[in-house]
C-alpha cells in the first residue's frame, strides 16, 4: 500500500520516491509522472521548478527527514483504489475526477496560450496528466468521461481536450490496447485540437453562422495544429497522425486530406469518433448539447461517417443510454441514468424524478434495472430540451455538477 505525503519541494532529496507535484502540470520539469529520486540532477531540477509542494510515496522510497516532518503536516494515505489497476466505485472515482477535471482544465489552458505565443509543445510535459486521466479511466471509465461533457461554452475549446483524452482511453481499453497504448490514445486526445490555439478566439466563439471565410479559418486547424506538433520534435506518429486526420470521414468526404476506408488509421478513426461525440453533447456557443443517449443515435445513423467497428467498441464503452442520458420508463415515469451495468448495456442504473401519467415530480429513487426486482424498464429516450437541463445532469452527479470547470 502506497505511504503518501505532501512535503515542501525544497525538502525533497536522494532516495525519495516521487508520487508528483501539486501544481499545473506544464509547470512540473519532468516528463516521468512517478519514479525514484536517485540521480542529483533531477532534484535539482526539482528544487528550481518554482513549485512549492509535491507528494513522496514513502512505501517506495526514503521518508521526510525529522526537521521537515515536524514543519509539514502529513496526510492521509490514498486508498487503495487510488491505484489504476484497482477498480473503484463510480461515486468515488467522480470526486477524484472532479479534482482532476480542475487540474486538467489550468494545465491545458497553460499549453493552448504556449502555443498561442508561437512556442512549440513539448508532449513529454504533458505525460503526467495523460498517466493521471488515464488511470482514472482505467479504475472507472464512467466517472471522469461524464463530468467532462458538463463543460460550459466558453470552456468548451479546452475542456474538449480533456474529455477527448479520457474517450480515446476508454476506447483503447475497448479495442484491446494495453495501458501503454491507451496512455498513447490519450495523448493523441488531449492534443488533437492544439492547432485551434491558432484560430481567432472571436472565430472559436462566434454564437453565429460562420461566413465562408471563418470556417476556412476552422477547417485550418488540424495542419496548423500538426506543424506545431511537428515543430517540437516529441510528439509521436500517431499524436501527429490523430491531430491531422481526426475529421477524415470513412467515406472520403472528411478533411484536409479525403482519405477514406484503410487509408485513415484506426488511432485516426478512434479519434474521430471521440471527437464527435463530446463535440455533439457538449454546449457550444451556437448550440446546446444534445443528449448522450440521442448523440448516439444520431451517430449511428450516420452512414459513411465513422469506422463501424470502432462506433460499435465506443458504444459498449459508453452504454447505450450513457450516463446522463434522459430516459422514458416503461412504468411512464422519466429517469436519469446515473451509472452503467457493463454485463447489460440496456439496463443502466437509473433515478427515476417524474411521473408521466400525473405529470409531476415524484421523490427520487436509484434503480438498478440489471436486478430482478426492479419492476421497470427503459421505453426509450425522451427529448431533453424539454426539460432543465442542469438540473438533470445535478441529479447524477449531485454537488459535483456546479463544481465543474466554469460553472
Amino acid at each position: 500500500m502506497s505511504v503518501l505525503k505532501k512535503i515542501k519541494v525544497a525538502d525533497l532529496r536522494l532516495g525519495m520516491f516521487l508520487h508528483g507535484f501539486d501544481g499545473p502540470w506544464l509547470k512540473h520539469p519532468f516528463w516521468k509522472s512517478k519514479f525514484l529520486l536517485d540521480d542529483a540532477a533531477d532534484v535539482r531540477a526539482a528544487h528550481g521548478s518554482g513549485l512549492l509542494e509535491c507528494w513522496i510515496d514513502a512505501a517506495r522510497g526514503a521518508d521526510v527527514a525529522p526537521a521537515a516532518r515536524t514543519s509539514v503536516p502529513l496526510v492521509p494515505v490514498i486508498p487503495p483504489a487510488a491505484s489504476a489497476n484497482v477498480p473503484a466505485p463510480f461515486a468515488e472515482e467522480l470526486q477524484r475526477a472532479a479534482n482532476l477535471c480542475r487540474d486538467a482544465r489550468a494545465a491545458t489552458v497553460s499549453m493552448f496560450n504556449e502555443a498561442r505565443l508561437g512556442n512549440a509543445i513539448d508532449t513529454r510535459a504533458c505525460l503526467p496528466l495523460v498517466t493521471e486521466i488515464s488511470e482514472s479511466v482505467l479504475r472507472n471509465s464512467g466517472a471522469l468521461i461524464s463530468l467532462a461533457r458538463l463543460k460550459t461554452s466558453d470552456d468548451y475549446t479546452y475542456m474538449h481536450s480533456v474529455a477527448v483524452c479520457a474517450l480515446m482511453v476508454a476506447l483503447g481499453r475497448a479495442l484491446g490496447m494495453d495501458e501503454a497504448g491507451c496512455r498513447g490514445a490519450g495523448m493523441a486526445g488531449l492534443l488533437h485540437d492544439i492547432g485551434k490555439a491558432m484560430v481567432p478566439l472571436k472565430i472559436l466563439n462566434k454564437p453565429g453562422k460562420l461566413t465562408d471565410a471563418e470556417f476556412e479559418a476552422v477547417k485550418s486547424h488540424p495542419v496548423r495544429g500538426h506543424d506545431l506538433l511537428f515543430q517540437g520534435q516529441a510528439a509521436s506518429d500517431a499524436v501527429l497522425d490523430v491531430c491531422l486526420h481526426h475529421h477524415e470521414k470513412i467515406d472520403g468526404s472528411g478533411y484536409p486530406h479525403h482519405l477514406c476506408n484503410e487509408a485513415i488509421s484506426l488511432m485516426a478513426r478512434m479519434g474521430a469518433v471521440c471527437d464527435v461525440y463530446d463535440a455533439i453533447t457538449s454546449n457550444r456557443p451556437y448550440k446546446a448539447g444534445w443528449d448522450p443517449a440521442e448523440s448516439v443515435a444520431r451517430m449511428i445513423s450516420w452512414k459513411g461517417h465513422f469506422d463501424q467497428a470502432v462506433l460499435s467498441a465506443f458504444i459498449k464503452t459508453l452504454g447505450i443510454y450513457p450516463t446522463g442520458a434522459l430516459v422514458k420508463m416503461r412504468s411512464g415515469r422519466l429517469a436519469v441514468v446515473v451509472e452503467q451495468n457493463p454485463a447489460s448495456l440496456t439496463k443502466p442504473v437509473v433515478k427515476v424524478f417524474f411521473s408521466t401519467k400525473t405529470n409531476t415530480y415524484i421523490p427520487v429513487e436509484r434503480i438498478d434495472l440489471a436486478l430482478g426486482e426492479a419492476n421497470d424498464a427503459i421505453a426509450g429516450r425522451e427529448a431533453r430540451e424539454n426539460w432543465d437541463a442542469a438540473g438533470i445532469d445535478a441529479l447524477w452527479a449531485g454537488d459535483l455538477f456546479r463544481g465543474v470547470p466554469g460553472r
